[in-house]
Order: C-alpha cells, then structure tokens, then sequence
C-alpha cells in the first residue's frame, strides 16, 4: 500500500480523490493548503504527493519548491485545472516528476501514480556500475555521484539518465523518452522531456552551452555521450 499526500483546497475534489484512491488501495492523508502539506511530509512520511497548484496562501509552485528542499527524490504530481502552459512549464522545472489536468478520474490519477512509484523504486534492468569520466551512475543501487560527491535525483530524473546513459551515442526521441522514462504509450506532452533534461543538467553541473554529457540533437531529441 502506498501512502499519498495530497494537497487540494477544494473540499470536493479532496473528498472525491481520497475515496476513489483509497478504494484503489492507497493509504492517503489530504490536507487543503501547502503549509500543512509541508508540515506532514514528516508526520506522514508520504510515498509520493499529489499537488494542486491553485493553493490559497502558498501557492502550488512555492510548495514544490519547498519539497524539493526537503526532499530531492520524492515523487510529485502536479495537478492543474487550467492546464496553464506557464504554470506546467514552471512546475517541471522546480522539480514536479509529473502532472495531470483536472478533473481527472481516479482511476487515471491511480495509474499516473502507480508508473510514479515504479520508476523510483528501481532502474533499467541493467546491472553494475557505469563510469563517464566524473560521473558514476549505479544501475544496480539506483544512485549517482559526480566527482565522488552523491547527486540527489527525483525519480523521472533518475529514469532519464538511466535510460540516456545506457545506450551512449543513441539518439532518442522526445516521444521515445515519454515512453521509457514515463511510461505515457499515447503522444505525450515533450514539456515533460524538456524540463526534466534541463534540472538534470543543472544537477550535473553541466555548462549551458557546452554540455558534457546530455545534448540536444536539434529536430531529433537527445543523446548522452562521454568519455569513460
């Protein structure tokens, strides 16, 4: 059973949520503002937290953030009513591993949040340690370091390095990244690749305008070289 924090001012959506994922088998905890949110990330001690971004006070995006600062690997999924550009755009960056419009079933909220936990609870399949110069990515233990120091990664990050480094050289598609780091198998949203590839980046230190390890493949996607 997974424990899910979920933070949703509205008392009807919250009460909807919480009965159709508990009859799915979660355990929930709902709070309706981001500062309960934050103050039960240690009292819960949730699996993975849903997040409205429409909060009043501290606002979806403030929360993220502060999450983030608690906790570099816990699943988050925005959700949104507007399905603003801006707003989805932004989440991503700060650190959300996914998000879905409202309304949305509970159903389809339960399997977004079942691929969430899949992908932080383990890798490719593929054993060992990889080396690409400073950086060390450990399949087997699911960890990264670079230059020896432990690089704190959300889990569609991890998924994403995992799945760039395992084939160096290859060029993946935005759509064919959908589908391995996200498991979306319709034509999914590229935003997720993008903001995804620009706070791995930014964890690897990498410098802008000369990547080292992930480049853009402009019209294609990405591909992950280095020297090992």
């Amino acid at each position: 059973m997974s424990r899910v924090l979920l933070i949703e001012d509205d008392p009807a959506v919250r009460e909807g949520v919480v009965l159709g994922l508990r009859r799915q088998g979660h355990e929930v905890c709902a709070v309706p503002t981001g500062e309960e949110g934050l103050a039960q990330l240690r009292v819960f001690r949730p699996d993975l937290v849903v997040l409205d971004l429409m909060l009043p006070g501290m606002p979806g995006l403030e929360v993220c953030a502060g999450i983030r600062a608690v906790d570099e690997t816990l699943p988050i999924i925005m959700a949104t009513a507007r399905g603003d550009e801006v707003d989805i755009v932004v989440g991503l960056e700060v650190g959300a591993d996914d998000y879905v419009v409202k309304p949305v079933t509970a159903r389809i909220l339960d399997a977004r949040i079942r691929a969430v936990l899949r992908r932080a609870g383990g890798g490719t399949g593929l054993p060992a340690i990889d080396s690409f110069g400073d950086l060390s990515v450990d399949r087997a233990g699911v960890t990264v370091t670079l230059a020896g120091t432990p690089v704190a990664l959300a889990p569609s990050e991890m998924r994403l390095l995992l799945t760039l480094s395992a084939s160096p050289g290859q060029v993946f598609s935005r759509q064919q990244l959908l589908e391995a780091v996200w498991e979306h198998d319709f034509h999914g949203d590229a935003r997720l690749v993008d903001a995804c590839v620009k706070r791995l980046r930014t964890k690897l230190a990498e410098p802008p305008r000369a990547p080292r390890f992930i480049h853009t493949v402009r019209g294609f996607g990405y591909r992950f070289t280095a020297d090992r």
